[in-house]
């Protein structure tokens, strides 16, 4: 699609990101942004999103959002609406990826893997469908991955997670298929991101950019595409997987190291990130003051 007409499709559009602080979220508000969007970022780390939206304009509003608790999730989009007018696209992105052997991860982690990566989606597309519903249009985009699709050992939650967001954005799709509203499924591979710290990726498929993402998204939005994989010519290799078998599928991981990717890690460059992932959620700072708007 040609950029004057992306522009078109997205100019005036409502659009509100979680996980929008950092990586493909803050990379998607921006390419949003670019092209006319009215956005709304929220992430569960408050100071860390009003930088970022002051990074991008002083019409991009900044709201710390905690996506598995239904209350703030509904303030975040009440927030959107306050400011902007009626939601078209709430873009599901935040989520967290532990990696390493799953007999080394804890219980509580596990749990918050799904309370993050798969409740929270489930939230957010129950606090925006009825007014997408009763308008008789909206665009909903769940942020997946490509572990969601195949056996990644050292991401045993991660993938079991994201397999979820496959399955809730196809099933939401079949059910409201009459109501006007969109759903996308975006399935990136590697992203050069904080997630993917102390990996080395897999043989033969480079690391995405997070920019390179967020233009899937923007595509995805403006043409109403129900999936996206990144990079494309993985589609076609996740849609044969069934046909291939278990052993065809397994030695292709291995050729492609994706067997032991999650497995080899350097801890140390991941520490930052697990802490982070590892932490409690604080309770709500009160936001830094923003420059006032012209």
């Amino acid at each position: 699609m040609k950029e004057s007409q992306l522009t078109r499709r997205i100019e005036g559009r409502v659009v509100a990101i979680t996980g929008a602080a950092r990586g493909i979220g803050l990379a998607t508000a921006k390419a949003l942004h670019r092209r006319g969007a009215r956005v709304v970022i929220g992430d569960i780390d408050g100071e860390a999103v009003v930088r970022a939206a002051a990074g991008i304009g002083l019409d991009v509003e900044a709201v710390r959002v905690d996506i598995t608790d239904e209350a703030s999730f509904r303030a975040f989009l009440a927030k959107a609406e306050e400011r902007f007018g009626a939601l078209d696209v709430l873009i599901n992105n935040a989520g967290i990826m532990p990696i390493g052997p799953f007999l080394e991860e804890s219980t509580t982690l596990s749990k918050r893997v799904l309370d993050i990566n798969v409740a929270g989606p489930m939230i957010g597309m129950r606090a925006a469908l009825p007014g997408m519903i009763s308008r008789g249009h909206g665009h909903i985009v769940n942020v997946s991955s490509m572990a969601g699709t195949a056996p990644i050992p050292g991401g045993l939650s991660y993938g079991a997670s994201k397999a979820a967001v496959i399955s809730m954005t196809e099933t939401a799709r079949v059910e409201f298929a009459k109501s006007g509203v969109a759903f996308t499924c975006v399935l990136p591979s590697f992203t050069n991101t904080e997630l993917v710290a102390g990996t080395t990726g897999t043989k033969f498929v480079r690391n995405l950019e997070p920019e390179e993402v967020a233009e899937g998204i923007v595509g995805a939005i403006a043409g109403r595409k129900p999936d996206v994989y990144l990079p494309g010519i993985l589609g076609p290799m996740a849609r044969l997987q069934p046909v291939l078998g278990r052993k065809l599928r397994d030695f292709m991981n291995h050729a492609l190291k994706a067997d032991t990717t999650f497995l080899t890690v350097d801890k140390s460059a991941r520490s930052g990130y697990d802490a982070r992932i590892n932490a409690a959620p604080e309770a709500p700072k009160p936001a830094p003051k923003r420059a006032a708007r012209s």
